[in-house]
Order: structure tokens, then sequence, then C-alpha cells
């Protein structure tokens, strides 16, 4: 059965009941012509460990968009980043609202069936999984609501299309039920005017009533996703919830004997210290209580419980924390630049005990990370990567080395929000940012903003300003709160809500936020907020100063030149056949881009001495260029005098394909010459490979567009077989 639902600028149809039938719950979803199937499934037994076994798959299909998938196998196999983050998003959103002891194994699957290139996926996706959730036995009965908040000309509005969001100054997704938040990720939209780069953070009082406006919309689309689903909801399955593991005669025995002992473990420094004292403690108990016959396991519950009771208490009556620091403490700090003498940039970011090692790599354009987005028709460029990892010995932890998980995705994907607006969008290098966690115990994530932003700077990299990362936290306890700057793992794992936020001295560039508890009030947010402002200021003051003491190491750094010529000149810098160009390319060591539209010449290379020479070389070229010498097709010099066979322009003529280069082909034409075939002629629109259209063998139909001598540009008008 179909429902229509008008509701945050956009129509909601939601067929129900139609496919699926054997998942416990489903919901297909249309917004103009993307549509979203949403499934779930439990198993009907309970697993054993005390946890919530909820497993989230966002998988995107090829032909939604038309396209067939690239690659040797011709279907989708491991998800993309995109579809990683996007179910993590999902999972951060739903996991909340299952109830307490639910340990049924249980799947959410989303499918991208059909996509519309102006149609946020990510809010779409939400919304189906949520309906579907809500319309299944499982007993959740709260609707979620995803909304997509960009700032548009300087006014807030809701779920704007794809295309509007990119020429915005803000990007924020919220997710919450009618009465409470649930989840929010941020980031500033950078932008280009005039040429000059705007960084485009947002101040404190903007977020908030931006998370405000979109607190508003989420109430009224879960409660308009009530009234209409309510009705036809499956009735609650009879399921058996995990009874509470805490003994509460255990756990006020503990108290009563061994809250000494307790508090000495938590006020030792070290994590690791911590841990042990801990563990001492257990054994402590169990060995002055043998004779209760008490079972291991049922001890260490309580006194887990107890220890998460004590770290609350002394934050919210003693406003005082496990290791000794103030509400607004933050840990001691180090910082060492360029400690690795054969990168480009590197930086060395300590906070307590949490470490990270960011490293910044420049290269060129050809570097950049190409990736598909289904609401994009032709492939995309990224410039700037970032990639976080988390070995095991971060933690003492003697795990296996794998690939990046979720959260290590997440982690290296708010880094990346938190400090691509303060890149020049004019910047020619393409960047590769890895920050290395070697000690965790606290926001990592955070330490990667920090020191991955001055590793930038180590690189020679001219950021617009500097960017620091603070993870906060907040405890809820009988009525009183406590805001938390700088929380360690402890008050993370024992807090009710963690957020990190990241920007420059002038705002907010990125942030990250899951509610533990439910509703925040908006001045508590408001509150955090500013107290993180104070804790980043502190922080990129020493990060300020550390950039004042770097020293770059100018000899390994690529070079990176960008200049224009004549674009009639193009023809006498490549040379017939490609001999001159690729006699530069050999001579100096570089890498040459010619933009055949503009004239533009992008050079680069490792050693700067190399490009600067080559920039010259150019440049005489141009300047020498029309002086009656030319090349024939073995690139020796040829009387100006000898004889040229001409075409006329505009003809069709038949060739085959000599040579392939980045810019383009060589054709051989009747006459013994050669004639170059642009990239940029080879079809309508964006072309990436020259290879994509043709290869050396080939022969091909093309019209002649322009001939000065020997030296004649074509245009591709077919391909013969």
């Amino acid at each position: 059965m179909e429902y229509r639902i008008e509701i945050n600028n956009q129509e909601e149809i939601y067929d129900i009941g139609s496919v699926a039938k054997h998942a416990a719950g489903a919901a297909l979803l249309r917004v103009k012509n993307t549509v979203v199937l949403a499934t779930v499934a439990r198993d009907d037994t309970a697993a054993e460990e005390d946890f919530l076994p909820l497993t989230v798959n966002y998988i995107e299909k090829s032909y939604a968009s038309g396209k067939i998938p690239g690659g040797y196998i011709k279907r989708e196999t491991k998800p993309g980043d995109f579809e990683t983050l996007t179910s993590r998003i999902i999972d951060r959103s739903l996991r909340p609202l299952f109830p307490k002891g639910y340990a049924y194994p249980t799947q959410i699957v989303v499918f991208v069936l059909s996509c519309d290139n102006e149609v946020d996926l990510q809010v779409t996706a939400l919304n189906a999984a949520s309906a579907a959730l809500y319309l299944s036995d499982i007993p959740v009965n709260k609707c979620v609501s995803g909304v997509r908040i960009g700032k548009i000309n300087g006014e807030l509005v809701v779920n704007p299309k794809n295309s509007e969001l990119k020429n915005g100054t803000l990007d924020l997704y919220v997710a919450g039920t009618k009465d409470e938040l649930l989840m929010i990720e941020m980031r500033a939209v950078s932008s280009l005017k005039d040429n000059e780069h705007f960084v485009n953070e947002m101040g404190e009082e903007e977020m908030v009533d931006a998370i405000n406006f979109a607190a508003e919309k989420i109430s009224d689309a879960s409660n308009l996703y009530e009234q209409v689903f309510t009705p036809i909801k499956k009735a609650d399955a009879e399921l058996e919830y995990k009874a509470s593991v805490l003994n509460e005669e255990i756990y006020q025995y503990i108290k009563e004997n061994y809250k000494p002992n307790v508090y000495s473990a938590l006020t030792q420094m070290a994590k690791s210290e911590r841990a042990l004292e801990l563990k001492k403690a257990l054994e402590l108990i169990m060995q002055e209580n043998a004779d209760k016959e008490w079972d291991k396991s049922v001890v260490k519950n309580a006194l887990e419980a107890f220890k998460h009771n004590v770290v609350r208490e002394m934050i919210v009556k003693g406003k005082t924390r496990a290791d000794g620091r103030g509400l607004k403490d933050i840990r001691p700090i180090s910082i060492a630049t360029n400690i690795l003498p054969n990168t480009h940039g590197s930086c060395l970011f300590s906070r307590g005990q949490t470490q990270a090692l960011a490293i910044a790599t420049l290269g060129s354009d050809q570097d950049a990370q190409t990736y598909d987005l289904l609401t994009e028709k032709t492939p995309n460029t990224d410039k700037f990567m970032v990639n976080y990892n988390f070995p095991g010995f971060s933690v003492g932890e003697a795990s296996p080395l794998r690939s990046p998980g979720r959260r290590e995705l997440g982690h290296g994907n708010l880094a990346k929000r938190a400090i691509e607006p303060t890149i020049n969008k004019n910047s020619l290098y393409t960047i590769r940012m890895v920050s290395e966690i070697l000690e965790s115990n606290g926001s990592s994530s955070m330490a990667t903003v920090c020191g991955g932003a001055l590793a930038l700077r180590a690189a020679g990299v001219e950021t617009k300003k500097l960017v620091a990362g603070v993870a906060m936290g907040l405890v809820f306890e009988d009525g009183d709160y406590a805001i938390l700057t700088d929380i360690m793992g402890l008050e993370d794992h024992d807090g009710d809500m963690d957020f990190k936020v990241a920007g420059t001295k002038d705002g907010i560039t990125a942030l990250q936020m899951d509610i533990k508890l439910g509703g925040i009030a908006p001045e508590i947010l408001k509150e955090a907020l500013y107290q993180a402002k104070e804790g980043r200021e502190y922080i990129l003051n020493l990060m300020e100063d550390a950039a004042s003491k770097i020293v770059i190491n100018e000899e390994i750094l690529p070079k990176f030149e960008l200049f224009s010529v004549d674009n009639s000149k193009m023809v006498d810098i490549i040379g017939q056949g490609g001999k001159t160009i690729k006699e530069i390319i050999e001579k100096y060591s570089v890498s040459i881009d010619l933009n055949r539209d503009n004239g533009e010449v992008k050079l680069s290379g490792i050693n700067r001495k190399q490009v600067d020479a080559a920039k010259q070389h150019i440049l005489d070229i141009v300047k020498n260029a029309g002086s009656g010498r030319g090349f024939d097709r073995r690139g020796g010099d040829r009387d100006r005098n000898a004889k040229i066979v001409e075409f006329e322009k505009g003809a069709v003529i038949e060739g085959v394909v000599k040579r392939v280069a980045d810019f383009g082909a060589f054709i051989g034409l009747p006459g013994d010459i050669d004639g170059l075939l642009h990239i940029s002629k080879l079809a309508e629109g964006r072309v990436e490979k020259v290879t994509d259209i043709i290869n050396v063998g080939d022969k091909v139909k093309v019209k002649v567009l322009f001939q000065k001598g020997p030296k004649i540009e074509l245009g591709l008008e077919s391909k013969l077989d």
C-alpha cells in the first residue's frame, strides 16, 4: 500500500507490504526518482553475549544510475567509503532505539535501487531504514528522522538539492526522534570568490541555531511518521530480554568495603596501570570472600558498575576527574615537527596518553584519488586524502593488522572534514595525509586533526588557518551535569555523550556528536560548544608556536608551477609526434599537463631546479615559435621550404592512431604526417583517459580543425571497424 508524506521540503512515497514480505519489516521509499529498499531481519535465538548484535549494510546498486560496474568483475563487490560511512550513520542513529536487554542478531539492509542525482541518499536511506524498523515486530516504538541542513545564500535550508549543497557554506546532518537528538555530523564548506579562498567556519551561536532548526524539522517529521505508520505497525514479538547481570548484594558489599581500592585504581595516571589496579582489586575481593562461592564474572560486573558510578560521582559532585584534572583542563601536549627526514612533512602530536604521527605527502594531479558517486555521472577526483590507521599496539593489544574498518574510515573522514576547508581551492598539490595512531586513550581522531594540520605546514602547504580538535564529554547525575574538555577513554566509556569539535580560532569546521542519554537542552549544548572553543583556542596557541618553529625541508619537496601561454603555441610545446614534450619530460624529469582551451601549463617534479629549468625551456619554445623551423615525423629539423601536405579545414579523412599520450593521441595521416587529436576533442564532456575512447592501432575518421605548416589539430568523427 502506498503512503505519501509531504515533509521537510520533499515528498516521500512509502510502499509498504508489496515487497520483501519475509523480512521482519520492510519499506520501499521513493523521493523524486530515487528508490530505496530497507529491510529488517532478526534471528529467533538471542546471542549469549551481553550486547546488541546489530549489523547495518547500506549498498548502492550500479544499475540505479544506469552504470555497469568497472573492473574485471562486473558486479558490486567491496563497499566504497561512502557506503561504509552511510552504514555507520544509520547504525549510530538506530542503535539507541532498541530495548535494553535485546540481544537477538538483527540485520538492517538498505539497497539503493534507483538514483536521482539531486536527492540526498543518506537522508533517504536513514528514513527508509527507520520506517522498516518501526514497522517490524521488534519493539522499537519511535521513528527516527534524518535531515540535511545547508546554508545557501546565508539562509538555512532543509534537505537542499545536492547541487545547492555544493554551493552553500554549511553541511549539517542530524538524526533524532520527536523529542531527542541522537546523532550530529557537520562540516564547513569552503568557497572561492573572486579568486579568494574562504574557510566559512561556523560560530557557536550559528551552530546552535542550525541544530535547533534541524531539531524542529526532525520533530515534525517523526511525529508525522508515527501518525502514518502506527496503524500498520506489526504487533511486538514476544521476546525474552537479558536480565541485568548486576548483583545488587555484591555491588553494595563492594561499595561498603572496597571503595578506597577503586578510588586508588582510578587515580592511576596511566591507562594500563589503572586497568592493572582494578584487576588487583577484583582478585582481592575474590580472595577475601572465597567462602562465599561468588562467580568471578558476576563480581567483575558489580565492580565495573561501581567503578562506573564512582567516575560519574567524582566528576559531577567532586568536580574533578580520575587523573586529577579539573573539568576544563587539557592534558599535557607536546609537538614535534619534521621528525621524519625523508617525508615531505611530519608531526608527532601527543596529548596525554594519546599520540598521533601525521605524515603529509605532496603530489600532482596524476596522484589524485579517482572515485565514483552514484549521484554523479562521471568519476570524481579527490586531491586531499586522509588515511587513519589504528594498530592494536596503540592500546596494548596483540591484534592482527587488518584493512581499515568502519571506525578507521569514520575517524579519517572526520579529520578530513575538519582540515579540508583550510586548504586553498586553487592549490596545485594533491595531498595525502596519513595518521598513524601510536597511543590511544581518548580521541585519537582529534589528535589526527591537530597533527595533520601541522604536518601540512611542515610540508610547506600554505593552509589558510590552523585547525585544532578537542573531544568533549557530558555526564548527567541526579539532576546535575558536568561538561568535560578533552576526555580520556575512561570518561568516554562511562559518560552520557561524547562530541568532537574541530575548528580554527574563528569557528567550527567539523563536528561529530553521539548522544547516549536522549535529548540535550539547547542551553547545555551551547555551553558545551563554548567550553570546546576555550579548549580549542588553548591548543591552537600551542600549535601556532610550534608552527612558527617549523624548518621545512625544501630539498625534498616537489615543485609545482602553473603558468599560461598563448594556446595557439601548444602545438609547438608538444612538437611533431609529441617529440618535443617528451624530450622535456625526459630531460628535466618533470610531469607536464597542458590545457589547450586556456593555454594553461602545469609543471611538477621532485627537483625544484629541474622544474624551473623546464619552465624556462617551455617559455623559450613559445617565444621562438613561428620562426619558420618545423619538425618532420621523425622529430628532426625540417627545412622551412620543404613540401607540406595541406588539408582543407573541415575535411574528414581516415587515419591510424600511432601513439597515445596523457593529453591526446597522434594520428597518422596521408602524406606521411601526424596530426594531434587532443583529449578534449574525443567526446562531449570530460574524458579521463584517452584509452577510454581510442588505442594505438585503431582506425579513425578525423576532421581537420586547424593546420599551420606540419602542425595539424584534429577532432574525432568516429572509429572505424
